[in-house]
């Protein structure tokens, strides 16, 4: 089979929505027991050798930890050859309160570049959507082609709120496919209004993730903060990504 069709330029595919999606992926990965390397030198986790030069995609994390980047030359790269699998997941909440303020709307330009991006840089994707009477999978680990674009075009608001079913299938989902892709790095991205009754006690997400709260009305209650704190996830506000703001490099690059 050939390779798939890159995503058409879809939905809000804007300098916006670029500016919105770099920052939206500004995930920084947690804590792990082996600390990334120096230059150089091997590491003993699976991120192997991290060196200076052009030889792939930059490493955002081991760049950083040197301090604040001032010329190209104080960049790592990624070698080539060590670039670990990536499984981006995302979990779109389309409930009918989402119409509210065009917050929909909104999501689905980001959700344009998110899956731009997947292409261009070869990431897997899983896509569910939290709509309706219950949550329903899009995607599970595939390639971003134009049946992502053609349903994100397509996509629209309506019925109740199964986020918190959508997230504990989501989770479900990520352990089963680390027990067969161990080395496989995942990220998830959840963007919701926030605008659900009384919840549990969530547990951590299994995984590095960013929370971005598309609630666009003019009264806003401000649940997605709350969520984003007990799941875990780092919380973004899609007013905050304006393209205005300079751009914050995402280590998923």
């Amino acid at each position: 089979m050939g390779r798939p069709a890159a995503p058409a330029a879809g939905h809000g595919r804007t300098p916006r929505t670029a500016a919105l999606v770099k920052k939206a992926l500004s995930i920084r990965p947690r804590p792990a027991t082996d600390a990334a390397p120096s230059p150089g030198k091997l590491a003993g986790g699976r991120s192997g050798a991290r060196r200076a030069g052009d030889a792939g995609a930059v490493d955002w994390p081991a760049s950083l930890r040197q301090g604040r980047p001032r010329k190209r030359q104080d960049l790592l790269h990624r070698p080539r050859s060590a670039r670990a699998a990536e499984l981006w997941l995302v979990v779109v909440d389309a409930s009918a309160s989402t119409r509210r303020g065009g917050a929909l709307s909104r999501a689905k330009g980001l959700l344009a570049e998110v899956f731009a991006q997947a292409y261009r840089q070869r990431a897997r994707l899983a896509v569910l959507e939290a709509g309706g009477a219950q949550p329903r999978w899009l995607w599970q680990g595939h390639k971003a082609g134009a049946a992502l674009q053609q349903w994100l075009e397509n996509l629209g608001a309506g019925g109740g709120t199964p986020l918190l079913e959508a997230l504990q299938q989501a989770a479900d989902w990520q352990q089963r496919r680390q027990r067969l892709k161990p080395d496989e790095s995942q990220r998830l991205l959840i963007l919701t209004d926030g605008r659900l009754r009384d919840w549990p006690p969530q547990a951590p997400l299994p995984c590095p993730a960013v929370l971005v709260d598309i609630e666009s009305t003019a009264v806003r209650l401000g649940r997605a903060r709350q969520l984003a704190a007990e799941l875990g996830a780092d919380y973004r506000h899609i007013d905050s990504l304006a393209p205005s703001a300079r751009p914050v490099p995402s280590p998923w690059s």
